[in-house]
């Protein structure tokens, strides 16, 4: 019988590795439905860790601490991508890790990730893998420019990513290792499906979510999307094959770029997503509730989208401007902060505004004025 179909049942430990904003919102999705939480992270007093009945503090990838984490729980999971994909390969071999070191070591490497997408025969940017100076030439003639060279692994939020617009830009840039080009697109604009999926099989997709991004950071989701019938059954369509062909135990967030030509697959993370936040409130289920029932062998719930809603990032660099007119805001507007400690540092995901609105443009505008957000977005 395969360990991974056993069902959690509700009373028993989760075990966390990671203790971010995600794990935070997991672990208090767990803690409603009646599970203990317990996570791993090296910072004490994590977000996460505010909110579990135990923390244990150590490196995600020290083995020892893992094995500790994981002796104290009924079923395992990682809640970001930064966790060592060999420390989950050891684990699952002795505990019930329903996600897997599989889908980790291909969604947190992209040269596995666009290989498995491309083999799979899933619409993916031309692109190629270069490990040399001379080879990054070569490919950056045959895609021709504009290009986009990203880091193999890590590269979180626009981090190593650099965009080539002529020969002349190779100048200043040092291959050490295998890393990827890409070809630069004209988009149309950027959207996401976050899907869940049991060990039975049983799939689930939340609704497509459009996103614009500041600095290549999420900044803005807008549900539902505006989208054609079409796009919106091709992307939705999609997420679920790439799922499937992943045999994904959990979530899988999908982001996609929309071309004249229509959806081209942009990158995966295996487990909750920004772009899903508005699902805490906007949905029948959050993707939070969702991911405890995967990974706990439970039915899947209902993903239905109970009214249109725009969701906001907040960074360190707004939190001066919102936090005096917090006591104000209209009462529909809802307010997630995340409990990182230390002084707001730019660029650093402190929380997120969920506000109702038949009006995405106009609510979008307002919550910049009002957290002084100037300048042109990005799509």
């Amino acid at each position: 019988m395969n360990k991974n179909l056993r069902t959690v049942r509700l009373g028993e430990t989760i075990g966390i590795l990671g203790g971010g904003q995600l794990g935070r919102m997991t672990a208090m999705a767990a803690k409603q439905m009646g599970y203990r939480v317990v996570c791993l992270d090296p910072q004490p007093n994590s977000p996460c860790g505010q909110v579990c009945d135990l923390q244990i503090v150590g490196s995600f990838d020290d083995y020892s601490a893992a094995r500790e984490l994981a002796l104290q729980s009924d079923v395992l999971v990682y809640e970001f991508e930064s966790i060592s994909a060999a420390v989950v390969a050891e684990l699952e071999q002795e505990f019930h890790v329903p996600q897997g070191s599989r889908l980790l070591e291909i969604t947190q490497n992209r040269i596995k990730e666009k290989a498995h997408l491309l083999q799979s025969g899933f619409p993916v940017v031309p692109y190629r893998v270069v490990g040399s100076s001379a080879e990054l030439a070569q490919a950056a003639a045959e895609l021709g420019y504009p290009v986009v060279l990203k880091s193999a692994i890590g590269g979180y939020d626009g981090k190593g990513q650099a965009v080539l617009t002529s020969p002349a830009d190779l100048a200043g840039v040092a291959v050490s290792g295998p890393v990827v080009l890409e070809k630069f697109l004209a988009l149309k604009g950027e959207v996401s499906v976050v899907v869940a999926r049991g060990a039975n099989g049983e799939c689930a997709a939340f609704p497509v979510g459009e996103n614009v991004h500041r600095g290549n950071i999420l900044h803005t989701t807008v549900v539902p999307a505006r989208l054609s019938a079409s796009l919106e059954k091709q992307a939705t369509q999609l997420a679920l094959c790439i799922a499937d062909s992943l045999g994904a135990v959990g979530l899988l967030a999908v982001e996609m770029f929309v071309t004249e030509g229509g959806i081209i697959i942009n990158e995966l993370a295996p487990r909750p997503h920004n772009s899903g936040h508005y699902t805490l409130g906007a949905c029948y289920t959050s993707q939070f509730e969702q991911f405890v029932r995967a990974v706990c062998g439970l039915p899947l719930g209902p993903t239905t989208l109970l009214y249109p809603a725009v969701m906001v990032n907040i960074l360190g660099e707004h939190i001066a401007a919102l936090m005096p007119r917090i006591a104000s805001l209209p009462p529909e507007v809802k307010v997630h902060l995340y409990g990182k400690s230390g002084a707001p540092v730019p660029r650093r995901k402190m929380g997120h505004l969920l506000l109702r609105s038949d009006a995405p443009d106009e609510t979008v505008a307002w919550v910049e004025e009002m957290l002084g957000i100037g300048g042109n977005r990005e799509s």
